[in-house]
Order: structure tokens, then sequence, then C-alpha cells
């Protein structure tokens, strides 16, 4: 009988791309998706290192899944990503049953490691963060309607507080004719969004080149490598929506612009990570840019796209923060009209430059501002929907709600989520016109 497998994924897109990348090599390989993961014999952890909980939870997931080789003493469990990739060796200390670990930028050696822990052999492996890596490629799609496609690995900005050019090591850009071919495979499977990704993704083609002169040119006269990309993947027959993430303000540049007002298929919707709305923390966190201008670069996006979503990274405590800083925050988020804001407390990271530095801003005190940044962004989300009441917007209907499955949910191109009763006949990938009938701070419902 064929070995089956799980995966269990922590963090950001990126690493649900890469157990996609992982699973296709598996099954090519001649395993077979588990039903669920308890009845899985093979069980692999992809792991996140951004935040000290999101390693602790894989930790504790990991301790879990190796007790359970008690009884199944014949389980394969592995780790896989950046908390693989930072602690190396270390998770076979914590984990003595743990039968492999697997860095960043090496999805590929997944596959061996299961064949070698079947045998008995424990496998480490770690890709040098300065060597070309090997992008994802392949996709179990089921059938689904949305994807995401990896673009550009690695970071380069060198935060202060983050761990990711550790983890995932130098920027490299996948050159855009594999990109597009991905793309063009997807979509010939009946995928009708993709979300292309990158930690910086706003860099794509300039530190490594993406185009060479045998590329077509850009129809548009793009000469930037993201805008053009981005031009291209939206001539693809069957695509009808393109997602990005995650946004710079040094790359809301004009080409951009032009492309957000020109071209139907990519969203309105940008994320636009600020982190801090003061200049000082700002140039502590080494983000590149100050408050003034974060918010010139969102007044251009609003100027040329008016329904244009803007959501938003907040950090709050960071090493020196004061009180005065903070209400730099609230105004900043005020003045942005973010519709969305994803806010979270800082903890220091090993390795990176504000790990050295004191935690000065206490537990309490990160609360305290984590709460009321939320109880801001509810008011505000709801001023925002409730706007909307009464327009009819084009949703991508995603399937039956979570909570109701009497009711469907998708979204719109700004990335609303919309609640609604499906009319017959409706699937998965369908768009619907739907007028909203009510709104809440983050959900919008219509009929």
């Amino acid at each position: 009988m064929k070995k089956t497998f799980a995966f269990h994924t922590y963090g950001c897109q990126m690493n649900v791309r890469e157990s996609e990348a992982a699973a296709r090599a598996l099954l090519d390989a001649g395993y077979t998706q588990a039903a669920d993961e308890a009845s899985a014999d093979i069980v692999i952890v992809n792991s996140c290192s951004v935040r000290a909980k999101a390693e602790d939870k894989a930790l504790g997931k990991l301790g879990l899944l190796c007790a359970s080789k008690r009884e199944r003493p014949g389980r394969v469990v592995g780790v896989m990503g950046c908390m693989a990739q930072r602690m190396g060796d270390e998770l076979f200390r914590r984990l003595p049953r743990l039968d492999f670990a697997i860095g960043t930028r090496c999805a590929e050696r997944v596959a061996p490691a299961v064949e070698a822990a079947l045998h008995g052999e424990a496998t480490l492996a770690l890709r040098g963060l300065h060597e070309t890596p090997d992008a994802p490629s392949g996709h179990v799609t089921d059938g689904g309607f949305s994807a995401f496609v990896t673009i550009l690995l690695g970071c380069n900005r060198r935060c202060t507080y983050c761990i990711v050019p550790d983890v995932r090591g130098d920027e490299w850009s996948r050159p855009a004719r594999e990109v597009l071919c991905e793309v063009r495979a997807l979509a010939e499977a009946g995928v009708r969004e993709v979300t292309l990704l990158g930690q910086s993704i706003m860099n794509y083609g300039l530190r490594t080149p993406a185009f060479d002169e045998s590329d077509p040119p850009s129809p548009g006269g793009y000469r930037l490598p993201f805008p053009r990309l981005l031009e291209a993947v939206a001539a693809i027959p069957g695509i009808e929506r393109i997602r990005f993430t995650s946004g710079h303000p040094s790359g809301v540049t004009d080409e951009l612009i032009r492309l957000y007002r020109e071209e139907p298929k990519l969203c309105h919707h940008l994320h636009l990570p600020v982190q801090s709305g003061s200049t000082a923390v700002l140039s502590r966190m080494r983000r590149g840019y100050t408050r003034e201008q974060y918010l010139e670069a969102v007044a251009k996006l609003r100027a040329a796209v008016p329904d244009i979503a803007v959501t938003t990274d907040v950090i709050v405590g960071f090493p020196g923060e004061t009180e005065a800083d903070f209400e730099e925050t609230r105004t900043l988020m005020g003045a942005a009209g973010f519709d969305n804001a994803f806010i979270f407390k800082y903890s220091p990271r090993p390795g990176t430059v504000s790990a050295t530095w004191e935690d000065d801003v206490s537990e309490e005190e990160k609360a305290r501002r984590n709460q009321i940044l939320l109880g801001d962004q509810d008011v505000r989300g709801a001023i925002l929907n409730q706007k909307l009441v009464g327009t009819t917007q084009a949703v991508l209907a995603e399937g039956p709600s979570l909570r109701n499955k009497a009711r469907w949910s998708g979204r719109t191109s700004s990335n609303k989520i919309v609640v609604f009763t499906p009319p017959e006949g409706l699937k998965p990938g369908d768009t619907v016109a739907l007028t909203i009938t009510r709104a809440a701070p983050q959900t919008l419902y219509a009929e």
C-alpha cells in the first residue's frame, strides 16, 4: 500500500505555495495525499520564523507528532521552511524523534528526505542563502480557481526587526518566461485568479534580471520589470484577476499606478505594510521611507484609482516606541484610511539588529496599544464598508461560508469578503454581480 502524506502549514502565502510544491513532488514520487492529518503515514510541518509565537506553535505541533510515533513507530515526521533554516540541527536535539529538517529554498529535497526516513536515515538539508534557489514548481490545484505563483524569493532590505533575509536569503527573481509558462498552465487547468508572491515583490527584476533581449517588448511601453510582468500575466487567456503581495512605498511608481488605472484584470487592492507612523521609529526599523513618503504613495494611488483598497501591517511596542510615536501611528492610520490592518506586538527575533536592543515597552503596554489600533480599525472598516451598501459588486465566488454552509462567500476586486445566498447553479470560481445589503467592519453581506 502506498504511503500517505499530509502537510501542516504555518505562516505566509509563500509557505502555502511551497507546501504545494513539496506535495507535488511527493505525488510524483508515488506517495498519495491522506484524507486527513490523523491518518497520514507522513506528516510535514512547514514552519514560520517571523514571530516567536509562530515558532512556538510549530514546535508544539512537532512535539505532539513526534510523541504519536510511540503508537505509530513507522510514522515519518519532518519539518521544512524558515524555522528549520534558522534552528538547523538544534531541532534534532529538541525533538529526538524528528526524521528530517529541510530549510528554505530547497523544497525539492523533501521527497528524498521522506524516502531516507522510511529507511531509517535522518536528513538535515539547509541551502546556502547566496545560492540560486529552486523555485517552487508544480501545483496541486484540485480543480481550484485560484493559485499562488512565486515570482521573487528572498529579501535584501534588512529591516532591523526582520529575520526573513537570514532564513530566506538574497533576492532572486524568477525569469519572466518561467513565470508566464506556469501561469499559462494554471489557466489551462481552470485557474481564474493568480496571486503573485514575493517578500519584496516590487523589486522583481531589479536585482537579478527577469527579462532578456529576446523577450518581446511591452505592448504598453512598460520599462520597469514588475509592471511589465503584470501586463504579460494579464494577457494570458483565462486569467480574470491578478493580485500580488507584499508591497513597499518605493514600488508605487508612475508605471505601476498607470497599470492599476488601465488594466482591468489587476485587482484594486494593495497590501502596503507601514509598520509605524513615526518617522523616528521607521528610521530605527530601517524601513527606507518616512511617514510623509508613505502617505504620499497612498495619496498617489487613491488619486489615480479612487476605489482602491489599501491594507497594511503594523508593529506596536518596537524598542524605543514612545507614546508620542504610537499616537503618530494612530494618526497615520486614520490619514491613510486603511481598509484593513494586521497589527502585531513586537517580539525580538534572534540574530536581528533590534534583538540586541532593550525591549523596553512592557507586554501590558504592547497589548494596550494593540487593542487601541484594533478598535480604531473596526470603526474605520465599518465606515468604509457602510459606503458600499446599495452598490453592486462583482464577486468571485469561493464556496460555502465557514460559519453557515447555506451561505457562500467570495471576494471583490478590492479583496472585501462578501457573504451571500448563492443563486442556483453557481460554482466556485464564477463571478457574480451582487447588491450589498449590509456591512460589518470586516465583512459585506449581499443578495
